[in-house]
């Protein structure tokens, strides 16, 4: 799970002033994933009322995407749900939003512009924008309508059943704190605007731990922009190094600092919570490429290219699987493993002290991990900071890949096995990636690109069956 400590959108100190904590629980797994609670409210919440309005009373801070409210953000929104999925409640005799696994592991695709949108649970939210959905909450706290004269009556028009008990704490005590705590965390936060834009799909992964930690990031000019990983058949990925930069080779442990990526405090984190997630996503399965849309002959040409040119680092038990490439090896983008460093290794294994789930597995490495290719379909774009849109492109030359392309729409290319990334639609929809700014860069893995055009062709379409 790795929706990070970029989310941090945090109002805690209203959170603080009630003593009471009943998270949001449901009986199928499912619901639990896209809706449960991991604790996340603790740093990360925010009352539940003030959030529900604040689309409505602030539209001018809305992201211009398609959509209505927080769809526009790439949220989730199912019908019926009074909330998106990825969002949790948590009573703290008033309840607070927040985020847990699903919100940056659930993803969207449609086979064409007019066609119905499909969920998939486990894949990367490729649509969905962090980075703006944060900044969109520390607009509304700092602007100076956001009073109790004027959030208020958006919230009684939404819930009829507000109390005078909640109005009168709301008026006096969640509205002010919650504008105070947020504009001191949007302070924090002001580092971010000094780097490139992530886009959706994407988050600066470890940088917001040097906040947490008190770093001073204002003389860290390190960009640690990634592409969000899937969720899928993680009992495969036991033992092999995780994250992008394999700095951690415990599933169990990155499960959980993704969630104090998300919110949770070491207080908070809710272990059962978590505990059922980590349970079924051990052997979720990816959904398979339509067959219909594969050529079989072809495919069988493929495999042989695949089992030369890249089983060995990333089939099951491929002799590098999980291993970590250096980077003068893989030749892609620095910066990601640049900004994951020794001295935020030590601080990380710090965390989770005198727990039993005390961290021990954060390590500094000098290159990127090498990841099994179960679900590939579904993981565009690609490279470890989804610079490439499609696996046509990969195995191009660098210096023919897309310089410029969307991404965030989720319209499909089964042809070029990736996210449709030019055009009207992909431009209105989506985030412009230019792939010459900072943590950008698409160069590198140049394995296959020497190939035929045939035989990429045939390798293409072997890789639709993984």
């Amino acid at each position: 799970m790795r929706f990070r400590i970029a989310a941090l959108l945090a109002m805690p100190a209203a959170a603080q002033l009630f003593d009471s904590n009943n998270p949001e629980v449901h009986a199928a797994i499912e619901d639990h994933f896209k809706y449960g609670s991991i604790g996340a409210e603790d740093r990360a919440g925010v009352p539940l009322w003030i959030w529900k309005v604040l689309p409505d009373v602030f539209p001018q801070h809305l992201p211009s995407r398609p959509g209505n409210g927080y769809e526009k953000f790439g949220l989730i929104v199912e019908p019926g749900k009074s909330r998106p999925i990825g969002t949790s409640m948590r009573e703290r005799r008033i309840p607070f939003v927040g985020l847990n696994c699903a919100v940056c592991h659930t993803g969207t695709i449609r086979d064409s512009p007019d066609g119905p949108r499909r969920i998939v649970m486990g894949m990367p939210a490729h649509q969905f924008d962090l980075q703006t959905y944060q900044r969109f909450l520390f607009a509304c706290i700092r602007d100076p309508g956001f009073t109790p004269d004027r959030l208020l009556p958006a919230i009684e028009k939404a819930n009829p059943n507000f109390s005078l008990i909640d109005k009168v704490a709301y008026r006096f005590a969640v509205i002010p704190q919650t504008r105070d705590q947020g504009i001191e965390l949007a302070r924090t936060f002001s580092w971010t605007f000094a780097r490139p834009p992530t886009g959706p799909g994407r988050v600066d992964t470890f940088n917001p731990y040097k906040v947490l930690f008190g770093f001073d990031i204002e003389k860290d000019s390190s960009i640690g922009t990634a592409d969000l990983p899937p969720l899928f058949d993680q009992k495969s990925r036991e033992g092999l190094w995780l994250h992008w930069d394999g700095n951690n080779d415990s599933v169990s442990e990155r499960t959980k600092s993704a969630a104090i990526g998300a919110g949770a405090s070491e207080r908070s984190l809710d272990i059962p919570a978590m505990k059922r997630v980590e349970d079924w996503i051990w052997t979720l399965p990816p959904p398979a490429f339509p067959a219909a849309k594969i050529d079989s002959a072809r495919a069988a040409a493929g495999k042989p290219l695949y089992d030369r040119l890249c089983a060995d680092c990333h089939a099951s038990g491929g002799k590098r699987t999980g291993q970590t490439e250096p980077l003068e090896n893989i030749g892609t983008d620095p910066e990601r493993v640049n900004s994951f460093t020794a001295a935020l290794t030590e601080k990380m294994n710090t965390l989770g002290s005198g727990r039993p789930w005390k961290f021990t597995h954060f390590r500094k490495t000098n290159g990127y991990a090498n990841m099994p290719l179960s679900g590939v379909w579904l993981r565009a774009p690609y490279l470890h900071n989804g610079s490439v849109p499609t696996l046509r492109d990969l195995l191009e030359k660098p210096e023919n890949r897309p310089r410029k392309f969307h991404r965030g729409h989720d319209v499909y290319d089964y042809a070029a096995v990736g996210f449709v990334s030019s055009g009207a639609d992909a431009e209105r929809e989506g985030f412009l990636v230019d792939t010459g700014r900072r943590g950008n860069g698409n160069q590198g893995h140049v394995y296959g690109t020497d190939l035929k055009a045939a035989e990429k062709a045939a390798l293409l379409e072997y890789l639709k069956t993984l």
